[in-house]
């Protein structure tokens, strides 16, 4: 009976969770839907439950299972509640309500996106190609004779929230006429002015073609480092290392051991005692009202740094500030991805990197495309800055002129 009563509380507890976050919808830090990792990890909390009711005439082998499920359903809920509480800046326990594409560790950028196995291609929504990039695969032939326009920029850049044919940077290449340009979309989560150094210095060319045009959509993802205290020059104390698990990107870190929280602290502790990399923890810092003159100073070096690679290849330079959400500017998937900077600080704080690309693309004779934000409605976003399939095409469609127009000159 005891084995019962308690396995019943576990299970009504699951399910009333399970209901509220149903009732909050599909979004990736508040609800849940099926088919994501949180949808397996409440499937997976049912069937270790359903196992206990099922062995409850045993109740030693039942007790065994109930054990495993209440450490799996603390471990999970209470972690969500730490983070809900702000007593924490991560949610590391419970699983994400999405499923992010697969990504392989690199000495160099750290994570790069896992190609797609050929079986998946013609059902996956994201198509990764053999040279890890978004979008379809190429040939040198087919490329030839057409303005060639590597994209480079994070998340919103990759854009994996929407899905193949719906990406900005394939309207893009739709408004610009598919005949005479190819869009090759170098984007990658997370990355920041310091990876765009490395790929544009060491893996611009893509399917055996240099790009003539480069467009860098920048600014976001830099300020992961705002107010770290001793920041180093290239984000290799934090930021770097910080992507293998952001991105999942070592081989014990797979989606599988994501639903088991039990599974996922055992993997970190094997991590911990043989991987080289270690993982990150919160850097030193603290939260600070104005700007960060020194992250600053390292942003206008890696623009420099980018803009001399490309004119000495006679390459075009285009750059773009990120366009965020204005109508819903703070999130709280944002407190662990940006440590110290808080949700009322991020847009103003966005703005101001917006202007220092401005001036610096301005000084170095490269192309700014400025794109207002308020064009933009809140239904052209699915967060505080990733697109919506409407606010690609909307995108795509403000920088297409300018992106030809600059572009056309190197026909």
């Amino acid at each position: 009976m005891l084995v019962l009563l308690v396995a019943l509380a576990l299970t009504l507890a699951v399910l009333a969770v399970a209901l509220f976050l149903w009732t909050r919808g599909g979004s990736p830090d508040r609800g849940l839907s099926w088919g994501t990792p949180r949808g397996w990890y409440f499937l997976y909390l049912t069937l270790l439950l359903g196992l206990a009711l099922v062995l409850a005439r045993w109740p030693r082998k039942a007790a065994a299972v109930l054990s495993l499920a209440a450490l799996e359903v603390g471990l999970g809920f209470g972690s969500a509640l730490l983070y809900i509480a702000h007593l924490t800046i991560t949610n590391p326990l419970f699983p994400n309500n999405y499923r992010r594409p697969l990504y392989d560790w690199h000495p160099l950028l750290q994570a790069v996106p896992r190609p797609t196995p050929s079986e998946q291609a013609a059902t996956a929504r994201v198509h990764i190609t053999a040279e890890r990039l978004r979008g379809r695969e190429r040939t040198p032939q087919e490329l030839q004779g057409k303005t060639v326009i590597a994209l480079f920029g994070g998340s919103t850049t990759m854009d994996f929230d929407n899905r193949d044919g719906e990406s900005w940077p394939e309207r893009l290449e739709e408004k610009l006429g598919a005949g005479r340009y190819a869009v090759i979309n170098h984007g990658t989560p997370g990355y920041t002015t310091a990876e765009h150094v490395v790929q544009t210095a060491f893996y611009q060319p893509a399917f055996g073609v240099a790009p003539q045009c480069t467009l860098y959509y920048v600014g976001w993802n830099d300020l992961t480092n705002a107010h770290v205290r001793g920041l180093d020059p290239g984000y290799a104390d934090f930021h770097l290392p910080g992507q293998i698990d952001f991105l999942g990107a070592r081989p014990l870190d797979r989606p599988v051991f994501t639903i088991s929280p039990v599974l996922r602290i055992l993997t970190r502790l094997l991590i911990l005692a043989v991987d080289t990399p270690h993982p990150v923890g919160t850097p030193p810092g603290r939260v600070e009202a104005g700007s960060d003159a020194q992250l600053e100073s390292i942003y206008r070096s890696n623009i420099h740094a980018i803009s001399a690679i490309n004119r000495e290849r006679g390459i075009v330079t285009l750059w773009i500030g990120q366009v965020m959400n204005q109508h819903q500017p703070s999130s709280e998937a944002m407190r662990g991805w940006l440590p110290f900077v808080t949700p009322d600080r991020m847009l103003p704080m966005i703005a101001h990197f917006n202007r220092l690309l401005q001036q610096e693309a301005t000084a170095l004779g490269d192309r700014y495309i400025d794109v207002p934000a308020g064009n933009f409605l809140d239904a052209d976003f699915i967060d505080e800055g990733h697109f919506s399939p409407a606010g690609a095409l909307k995108f795509a469609a403000d920088i297409a002129p300018t992106v030809a127009e600059a572009c056309s000159r190197t026909r």
